[in-house]
């Protein structure tokens, strides 16, 4: 759902400039110093963009799904830490607090958060669970007016960086299934709170996970999201199911940045006398990815568009998600493929683009559990 055509327009034109004349000009840096200098954060700031999708009331823009994903298009058309830094607090971060916080926690968090004050992280993954979520093993203890957290969190996006971990823990140890477990908001600095070393990763220089350690962590029961034991795995699925579109938007954005790339290449380097975008294996690499990149546009903004008109969109999200970073995945190779012996150098920034974008097909669930997703999703339908 688009609320007003004119101000989506004037916020996507000055995404889109920002995009292309602070962030792009600067993706080398970031890739070689593996952060994201501290003045365009700042400028991130802002432009309101750690806030796009926080309520308006509690200072961020409020985007509906639909304004989201055409927001995501264009930050996924650099580097995937750009829009990693503001991830979190516009998606996994936040979104339960949005969904099933109370009043109070949403006060004192959200417009922290929307104003980048507060970097957000979500704790699910573990060393033993990661695609079977309801088998994570950190527990939150009660203890009087206190939970007591220990556990250890892995792969932890923007925790380095994060003021608030929204984390998932077995209140009920004896429990075997997802009711036992239930969603707490920790602010970083809690004693029993601590961090493992940044992860080194094959890719996305500039966003950084790690560890999340609770060693005897104690928190108020105010920090149990909700105020509500056993319904944190719920939150954590809608939490997900709205991430999933998000990320599918990444994907794509950063898909058409490739191909635009190797259009360009295509044009300017010449083989036998002739631009190589003369040669029609090459137009056929490129039509396949300007295929692939309609299907997943038309696919995200039709799940979007269900989302906002409060449809049940799982198996959507999951469709849009594998589709659109397994597009992205190939679209990827064809460009590598496109530049040759090109692409396979760091200066031309394709070996880099191969490298980032090979996680989106990982997190907030693997091709595989997305599969899972949609075929139980199916499955449910058809027993009705």
């Amino acid at each position: 759902m688009i609320r007003c055509e004119e101000t989506l327009n004037l916020q996507l034109d000055s995404i889109t400039r920002f995009v292309r004349e602070r962030l792009v000009p600067n993706e080398a840096l970031v890739a070689e110093t593996d952060q994201i200098p501290p003045a365009l954060l700042q400028e991130m700031k802002d432009l309101g963009l750690f806030g796009l999708c926080l309520p308006e009331e509690y200072g961020g823009l409020g985007l509906t799904m639909e304004e989201e994903v055409l927001a995501a298009f264009e930050l996924g058309q650099t580097s995937p830490a750009f829009r990693s830094a503001i991830g979190s607090n516009n998606g996994i971060g936040s979104t339960g607090l949005v969904l099933d916080g109370t009043p109070e926690q949403k006060a004192k968090y959200l417009p922290r958060l929307a104003s980048g004050e507060l970097i957000g992280s979500f704790c699910l993954t573990e060393p033993e669970a990661g695609s079977d979520a309801a088998a994570l093993r950190t527990t939150a203890l009660r203890d009087g007016e206190h939970y007591v957290l220990n556990g250890t969190k892995r792969f932890i996006t923007n925790a380095p960086e994060a003021g608030l971990f929204t984390v998932m823990a077995r209140t009920d140890p004896a429990g075997k299934g997802a009711d036992a477990i239930s969603a707490f908001v920790i602010e970083a600095g809690t004693p029993g709170l601590s961090l493992g070393k940044i992860d080194g990763k094959m890719g996305q220089k500039g966003a950084h996970t790690c560890d999340v350690i609770f060693d005897q962590c104690r928190v108020p029961l105010t920090a149990l999201i909700g105020g509500k034991e056993g319904v944190g795995f719920r939150t954590a699925m809608k939490v997900l199911d709205k991430g999933r579109l998000h990320i599918a938007a990444v994907a794509t954005g950063a898909a058409e940045r490739m191909l635009a790339d190797a259009v360009r290449y295509a044009l300017e380097r010449k083989q036998f006398g002739r631009p190589i975008i003369d040669f029609e294996l090459i137009q056929a690499m490129l039509a396949d990815s300007q295929a692939d990149i309609y299907a997943a546009r038309c696919m995200i903004l039709d799940a979007a568009r269900r989302r906002d008109a409060g449809q049940r969109t799982t198996s959507e999200a999951s469709c849009a998600k594998m589709f659109a970073t397994e597009m992205c995945g190939r679209v990827a190779d064809r460009a590598v493929q496109i530049f040759g012996g090109a692409g396979y150098m760091t200066e031309y920034g394709i070996e880099r683009f191969y490298r980032d974008v090979r996680l989106f097909r990982i997190y907030e669930g693997t091709t595989q559990i997305q599969q899972i997703v949609i075929a139980r999703e199916l499955r449910r339908q058809f027993e009705r």
